[in-house]
Formats: structure tokens, C-alpha cells, sequence
């Protein structure tokens, strides 16, 4: 089987590598891929979603697989459906899960899936009118795509109000925010749950938690997320159950019975208060960096997964996962989130340890290959040092001795990741 993995991220560099390790796959593209998944596959300068459809045909690539959101709410997978090409993903239409917070608040309303109270809104008299209902913190969202950032929790009433002013005149986030949705505050703890889906049937992958914060005990501003770990001692049997009774099935109903069927990740955003799950939002692609932790624990070939998620064939998948725990640290650049950084060459030591050789590793993300051939720390976030183990703690331990082989200047990680299971 040939294989073409759509993105640049950490995401997709482990997705690829749970593809490399897969006896069924043969030949490995991404595109555009970074600087390391060139030790993984082939890198494709390709962008055009019909080009790239052309390439498939032309290569032979009997799957591709989506990675980030923009070209899933943009419609690659309906190019690639109309061309008769296995895609995994939902189309443009089911993106806008992700593609707009208010359809995706509107649905779980629709459908009873519980959720937050909220309203949607353009106008900010209305805003300011439900903010002054509600009690602080307050959430406020832009309605469209901001690559992880459009959620502003204002700790008062006027920077609710403010917040709401500045994205509904465009000054926040574009066009993005010129809707928004205004909603409670939940207190509980967050999970992240994620659902294969293929229109019909579904597997539920380890529920992981992520670090958004940049600093030590979830302190400083919100990242695109500082480390993960899955599975979570947090959820058990019964919040899974319950996740599968008021979520995921009327929500697979619920897209199929609007005209459209969720083939794809469902990624649920999960606040658990009381014991009681409450859906904050739904992705339509992996986290990341929850990806990186969920795909080493994936037993079962990963092709199989996907492909017959994308064919409609999830009831005939026998899905494993091993039992044990994964923790993955992001390092990130030095100015990370404020502002981008000087290239840094990467080195990362010999490792002489064969339990951390067998049980840890990189998923790269922000990287590129320089003319020289070396690794260079080029992005926001550079790379996932992700370690295994028969308990968090192990993996956590492992994590960390791999971080401490890795080298770059500015190089800057947390180093509690998991402490919420610890």
C-alpha cells in the first residue's frame, strides 16, 4: 500500500512513523512534510489539492490521510472523493464541526449533546447583554478558524466585553471572529477523547490530556499545547460509557441524518464536572500533541485503522492498543509563543541507554534540513521527546532522560508534564 500523509507537524511525523513500522505500507509521502519526515518518506512540494489528487493517481496511492484542519474545512477530501481517491477525513461540509464553533454549538444543541450554555452572536449588544448574565470567568470564541487561539477566558465581566468587542471589529482575529459564541465557564478537569469515525461505526482511541500552558503548573499564556499523555487515569468506564451514549452515537447519527456523514477524527474536547462530561468543542483531525502519544500505543497496523475508517469498513477491524502509558514533552523555541526565532542547529546525543532506545523517541514538527544536511529548529514548537512505560510515571521518567539529550539554543519545555496523574 502506498500512502500519502497530508501536513507538516508533529502530528503527521508520527503518524508517519506508526506508518513506516507497518508492514503493509510500502511507499510513504507527505506534503509537504518537514525537515525530518524526509527520513521517513518522500516530501512533496505540492500544495494544489487537484495536483495532488493527479499525483495519487499517477503514484498509485491507494490512501491519504489528513492531518491538520485548514485543508479538511478547505475541501480536499470532496477533490479527492469526486476523483474516485480513498481519503481519510470528513468532507468540507462535516468539517464545520471545527471550521465554525457556531455550527458545532448549534448541532450539539440540535441533537441534546450536553454542552455549555451559550449564545452565538454578531452583535454586541447581545454579547454584552448575555456576559452581563453570566458569572465569571466567561469564555468567548471566535467563530472560525485560529489555529488553536481563538478562545479568550476573561477572569471579569469588562474583559468579557472587551474580548467580544475586539473580535467581532476584526481587530482580534480577522474575519475569523466577526461571529462569535459567548458561553459559560465550566470548572472541572479537561480531556481530550478522539473517535475514529467512518460514517457509521466508530473507535475510541486512549483518552489523553494535554498541557496548554506554557509554564509549570498551567501557568502563562496558552500555547498550541506543551506535552500530553495518554491514557488518563481520569476517565473510567463510566464516563466512557456516557461518552459514547450522549456523544459520539448522536452526534454520528445526528451528521448522517443532516446529509453529513463524519468519516474522520471526531476530536472531543471534554470537560468532566461532577463526573458528568461536557462537551467544550469538537476538532476534526488529531490533536497535536496528543497524536504523538496515542499513535506509539496503537498495537494494530495503522493503515488498517485508517483505511477501512475511510472506506466505511470500521466493524471489521479488530483495533488493539498496548497497555501501557505514553508521555510526550514538547520543545519549543526560545521567544515560543510571542514571536518566531533564530534558526538553532539541533544535536541530539548518542543514546547509550537500550530501555530508552527500545521506549522512547522524537516526533519532529518545527524542523528543517538546512544545505548542510543538519536538523535546524525552525518553528514554534520543535519537536515531541516522547517516552513509554508500563506506568505514567515510567514514561515520564523516559520522556525526560530523552530531553535531556536533546540540544538547541533557546530550547524551553515544561518539566511537570502528566503531574496532573502524578
Amino acid at each position: 500500500m502506498n500512502v500519502l500523509v497530508i501536513g507538516a507537524g508533529g502530528r503527521e511525523y508520527s503518524i508517519g512513523m506508526a506508518l513506516k513500522k507497518d508492514e503493509n505500507v510500502d511507499k510513504l509521502y507527505f506534503a509537504p512534510g518537514n525537515g525530518a519526515t524526509d527520513e521517513l518518506g518522500e516530501n512533496l512540494t505540492i500544495s494544489d489539492f487537484n495536483e495532488l489528487a493527479d499525483f495519487c493517481e499517477a503514484n498509485g496511492v491507494d490512501l491519504t490521510i489528513v492531518g491538520p484542519e485548514a485543508p479538511l474545512v478547505d475541501g480536499i477530501v470532496d477533490v479527492f472523493d469526486n476523483r474516485g481517491l480513498t481519503i481519510f477525513g470528513p468532507t468540507a461540509s462535516a468539517a464545520q464541526l471545527e471550521g465554525s464553533k457556531i455550527f458545532m454549538k448549534n448541532f450539539l444543541a440540535r441533537h441534546n449533546v450536553p454542552t455549555a450554555k451559550y449564545i452565538e452572536t454578531d452583535s454586541i449588544e447581545e454579547a454584552y447583554k448575555f456576559i452581563n448574565t453570566l458569572e465569571a470567568p466567561i469564555v468567548v470564541k471566535a467563530d472560525g478558524l485560529c489555529g488553536g487561539k481563538g478562545v479568550i477566558i476573561a477572569q471579569s465581566h469588562d474583559e468579557a466585553k472587551k474580548a467580544a468587542g475586539e473580535m467581532l471589529s476584526g481587530n482580534s482575529f480577522g474575519d475569523a471572529g466577526t461571529s462569535i459564541v459567548v458561553e459559560e465557564f465550566l470548572d472541572g478537569y479537561e480531556l481530550s477523547v478522539f473517535a475514529i469515525c467512518d460514517g457509521e461505526d466508530y473507535v475510541v482511541l486512549p483518552a489523553a490530556q494535554d498541557h496548554k500552558r506554557l509554564l509549570n503548573n498551567d501557568e502563562g499564556p496558552n500555547t498550541g499545547g506543551m506535552g500530553a499523555y495518554a491514557p488518563t487515569p481520569l476517565v473510567n468506564d463510566e464516563i466512557y460509557r456516557k461518552l459514547d451514549e450522549r456523544v459520539i452515537v448522536p452526534t454520528l447519527k445526528g451528521m448522517k441524518e443532516e446529509g453529513n456523514p463524519f468519516k474522520g477524527v471526531l476530536f472531543i474536547g471534554v470537560m468532566v464536572v461532577n463526573g458528568e462530561p461536557i462537551i467544550l468543542e469538537y476538532n476534526v483531525r488529531f490533536g497535536d500533541p496528543e497524536c504523538e502519544e496515542l499513535m506509539p500505543l496503537l498495537k494494530s497496523p495503522a493503515s488498517e485503522l485508517f483505511y477501512k475508517a475511510a472506506t466505511g469498513d470500521l466493524k471489521s477491524a479488530e483495533i488493539e492498543f498496548y497497555d501501557k502509558y505514553a508521555v510526550g514533552v514538547v520543545m519549543a523555541s526560545r521567544d515560543y509563543p510571542y514571536k518566531s526565532s533564530e534558526p538553532a542547529e539541533i544535536i541530539v546525543d548518542d543514546i547509550v541507554h537500550d530501555d530508552l532506545e527500545s521506549n522512547a523517541h522524537i516526533s519532529f514538527a518545527g524542523v528543517s534540513r538546512g544545505d548542510d544536511g543538519k536538523l535546524y529548529a525552525t518553528g514554534g514548537r520543535v519537536l515531541v521527546c516522547v517516552g513509554m512505560g508500563d506506568s505514567i510515571a515510567e514514561a515520564q521518567q523516559r520522556a525526560y532522560m530523552l530531553v535531556g539529550q536533546v540540544h538547541f539554543a533557546g530550547k524551553q519545555c515544561r518539566t511537570d508534564i502528566a503531574y496532573q496523574a502524578l
